[in-house]
């Protein structure tokens, strides 16, 4: 099967070498070679949220090149076709469908649609997500954005879990991949309550689950990613001066995770910043409270609350 083309990546610095180093050596580092994930899932059902844009569109494009039936789940209808027919121009199979993490509904039908047309699944890669960062008084009068985290990042993958996990486990077999965050791993910075809760609430639901999945022959990996330069990125300007993977360098970290089935793929920081913060709660949410007493909110965010502009990272394809 031909190899598929990626897109352009979004910003210049991800391809300068000392950059692409630097990422390549934090990690979480990703699968080398197409062999051995064309044993593993060629012939096989994956499911993907947020897959019309960003890491999403690169899993499904390099899963449909290792000979899988990729099931692309999103909001975005015209780029899910668009990817979906460019799979197709390459030999890929892809298949489309509408999906709204923050609606019961929509993830009912979702389910119900994929395991009408092809049975089962095989592999389950929880990609959508919704970033926030905005200080809290912004919100006071924004429920949406409670909505819209809590749905896209904890209930609406949980209840897809909840319509999909039955058939594995009847079947003995199959894979989930929960792309978190490592900011879940650090000390709880302020503006990213919304957002860091609800990746935190799905992780330590979705690690229970797991381990009692586990049992029956399905398994789990917690993708700890780090920064990745996506459009959910995009409009931070401090994110786009660090080194970062691309959405092509975090579909081989979901590769490598569909083959090798580890518990988690975290960057060399990950692990450390967890002790950190459990030994060293009280001083660091005292400094790091102190430094944001001092940081405004960005022109950006002020600009969507008071224009009520959509918020960039819409439920799509991240991580940060």
């Amino acid at each position: 099967m031909t190899s598929l083309p990626s897109p352009p990546t979004q910003h210049p610095l991800v391809h300068h070498p000392i950059a692409r180093g630097l990422a390549h050596l934090v990690g979480p580092r990703g699968l080398r070679g197409d062999s051995r994930l064309r044993s593993e899932v060629a012939g096989k059902v994956v499911v993907i949220t947020g897959a019309s844009f960003g890491v999403g569109a690169a899993t499904a494009r390099l899963f449909a090149a290792a000979g899988a039936t990729v099931v692309l789940g999103a909001r975005s209808m015209d780029a899910l076709r668009e990817l979906a027919a460019e799979i197709d121009r390459a030999g890929g199979i892809a298949r489309v469908y509408p999906l709204d993490l923050t609606s019961e509904q929509s993830v009912t039908e979702f389910a119900a649609s994929v395991l009408s047309d092809h049975g089962h699944v095989d592999h389950l890669i929880h990609n959508a997500g919704k970033s926030l960062r905005r200080s809290i008084h912004l919100s006071y009068d924004r429920p949406k954005d409670l909505a819209a985290t809590t749905g896209a990042n904890y209930l609406g993958p949980m209840r897809l879990t909840l319509a999909l996990l039955p058939g594995m486990r009847e079947r003995g077999s199959g894979h989930i991949v929960n792309m978190s965050t490592v900011g879940v791993m650090f000390p709880i910075v302020p503006k990213w309550g919304f957002y860091l809760s609800s990746k935190l609430a799905f992780d330590c639901w979705m690690r229970a689950v797991g381990m009692e999945a586990r049992v029956d022959g399905v398994t789990l990996t917690t993708v700890y990613g780090g920064l990745m330069h996506t459009r959910m990125s995009a409009p931070s300007r401090w994110m786009r001066t660090l080194p970062g993977q691309t959405p092509e360098d975090a579909a081989r970290v979901i590769a490598r995770a569909a083959v090798r089935k580890p518990r988690t793929l975290t960057p060399i920081y990950g692990h450390p910043s967890a002790i950190l913060s459990a030994v060293a709660r009280t001083p660091l949410e005292v400094l790091i409270g102190f430094v944001y007493s001092h940081l405004g909110d960005t022109r950006e965010s002020l600009a969507r609350v008071h224009t009520s502009a959509p918020d960039a990272g819409e439920v799509s394809s991240h991580v940060q």
